[in-house]
């Protein structure tokens, strides 16, 4: 039996994609370690994982607040990411040390700087689109000034800390070159130029768990089909957006769960009989009876409605959403919308349309042989177990 530490910043979409593997490891008989906060640590105990408690400088922030990735935006996020990786630290480094490392690659540079401390193996879990010299998300989807002086003055700043943690080459750490392998938590077939990717990508998909802590939802048994609108955890302060899907579900054959966020529903006005409106909704157990999925576009939220066969309408509130939602209408698995300006006539339009289309119900079949393919949980626990052995 191995310790195995795991680490992830606190969002949804990168805790999520760990608790699948996480259960699976413990299933096996290995002692998992996860570093979390109060939000996160209910659904990572359902695993069996024992809960290593911090305190995040992100616990403050306001959801409405987070930073954008592209420009000065993602400048601000590089200082935000260094500032909780300093507060992360300090924190986290007085514990035993464990077999081996699992963290988040995309952004938990505390797992990478513990590891190395340690002097253990490290396995990162990338719960989003890769990039390399054939595909990259700052080719197409983000911009920056490298000249800027904000950019510049964080750069240096963050080579700078690096340097005092025994890592060189700025390049080479943000990469995670380190890594023993990096488990990408989608299958090939949706990466952007997957086939490009080589033996230090392992494509496993999807390891959902079950999130009974979430509770269960169950459709109100009127035979309407069952319509779920979420715009994820952060991103999602749109009141705008959420009348306009109400009044557009107003008289429709269609029953509506809205997933509004910190939002106020009093605001929106009044809720049509066949719309329910919650601050956060049992995801998994709300795409199991639904018939379509507005959505951000988040890679979590999308290899769920992937793993149920639930068909997209991708309305995309950030870059790396942007891109996701690119590639859903590319491989057919849904439509995308722009962030702005979406009627309730078009966003309708789509919504029905991906609903009955054939092709779409094809294309989401191919894909869920896809995710099978890929092996989830059990192929990522086989690829941590070849590290430690």
């Amino acid at each position: 039996m191995a310790t195995i530490a795991f680490f992830a910043p606190l969002g949804a979409g990168h805790v999520n994609p760990q608790l699948g593997l996480i259960a699976e490891l413990v299933r096996r008989g290995h002692r998992v370690t996860f570093a979390t906060d109060e939000s996160n640590a209910p659904r990572v105990a359902e695993t069996g994982a024992e809960i290593v408690p911090w305190t995040s400088t992100w616990e403050s922030l306001d959801t409405g607040d987070a930073p954008q990735m592209h420009g000065k935006e993602l400048v601000r996020a590089m200082g935000l990411l260094l500032e909780e990786t300093r507060a992360a630290l300090p924190q986290l480094d007085g514990g035993e040390r464990p077999d081996l490392v699992v963290h988040d690659g995309t952004m938990c540079w505390w797992g990478r700087i513990l590891a190395e401390r340690w002097q253990v193996p490290s396995v990162e879990t990338w719960p989003n689109l890769v990039g390399n010299d054939h595909w990259s998300m700052h080719h197409d989807y983000t911009t920056v000034n490298p000249l800027s002086f904000g950019f510049l003055r964080t750069g240096v700043r963050l080579a700078r800390f690096l340097r005092k943690e025994g890592f060189g080459d700025v390049r080479a750490f943000m990469r995670g070159d380190r890594a023993a392998v990096r488990l990408v938590m989608l299958p090939r077939a949706f990466q952007y130029a997957g086939e490009t990717f080589g033996d230090g990508y392992v494509f496993v998909g999807p390891g959902l768990s079950e999130r009974a802590g979430e509770g269960g939802w169950e459709p109100p048994g009127d035979g309407r089909p069952v319509l779920l609108v979420s715009l994820g955890t952060a991103y999602n302060h749109r009141p705008d957006f959420y009348r306009t899907v109400l009044d557009a579900a107003r008289d429709r054959p269609w029953h509506v769960v809205l997933a509004v966020g910190g939002v106020d529903p009093a605001t929106l006005g009044p809720i049509p009989p066949n719309v329910e409106v919650h601050a956060r909704v049992p995801q998994l157990a709300v795409l199991r009876h639904a018939r379509a999925f507005v959505t951000h576009a988040g890679m979590g939220s999308t290899m769920e409605s992937l793993h149920f066969g639930v068909p997209m309408v991708a309305v995309p509130q950030m870059a790396e959403q942007r891109a996701n939602a690119d590639r859903i209408a590319e491989l057919g698995l849904g439509q995308a919308l722009p962030a702005d300006g979406v009627t309730g006539a078009a966003l309708w339009e789509a919504i029905e349309g991906v609903a009955a289309d054939e092709r779409v119900r094809e294309r989401l079949r191919w894909m869920h042989g896809e995710l099978a393919a890929a092996g989830g949980a059990g192929a990522a626990a086989d690829e941590v177990e070849r590290v430690l052995n």
